[in-house]
């Protein structure tokens, strides 16, 4: 809301696991005029509950939900770019199988090809490279230690 004056009308694209943060999107996306696009592997989706809840969401409030498990159709025409780790707190030991299921899932200079000329790109860190790439985290595009000092104030 902060850096596009408003957040009725963003695409927002998730490439990532379907955890708690991306559910917290999508409760709340549809209600602030978000249109929402996410991908995650076979096997890593979002609670089928709250999945249920943002589809019907998406009906009342007019926005666009799109499920799919391939980055590059989520990342198609987004204003924002958002991932989290891919291993929470207490998932250490499936480590290899999900760095093996998430495979593809980096986003990268080459993911954000297809994005809005202004995408923006969002993590919540602490942020591996395999979630997301030196020159995307770095860029200018960037906005995770904005939105990182936002939370201070929250």
């Amino acid at each position: 809301q902060e850096h596009f004056g408003g957040l009725k009308g963003l695409t927002i694209a998730w490439i990532g696991d379907g955890n708690n943060v991306l559910q917290s999107f999508m409760t709340s996306a549809a209600k602030l005029g978000m249109h929402l696009r996410i991908a995650t592997p076979r096997g890593f989706e979002p609670d089928l509950r709250i999945t249920k809840i943002t589809e019907q969401n998406s009906k009342e409030y007019g926005t666009k939900l799109l499920l799919t498990t391939d980055p590059l159709e989520a990342a198609d025409s987004a204003n924002v770019l958002v991932t989290d780790t891919w291993i929470s707190m207490g998932q250490e030991e499936e480590k290899k199988e999900r760095l093996k299921a998430f495979q593809g899932y980096q986003i990268t200079m080459q993911t954000a090809k297809s994005a809005a000329s202004n995408w923006t790109f969002l993590h919540c860190l602490p942020r591996k490279p395999e979630e997301v790439d030196d020159e995307v985290f770095y860029s200018p595009r960037s906005l995770v230690f904005q939105e990182a000092e936002n939370r201070k104030w929250t």
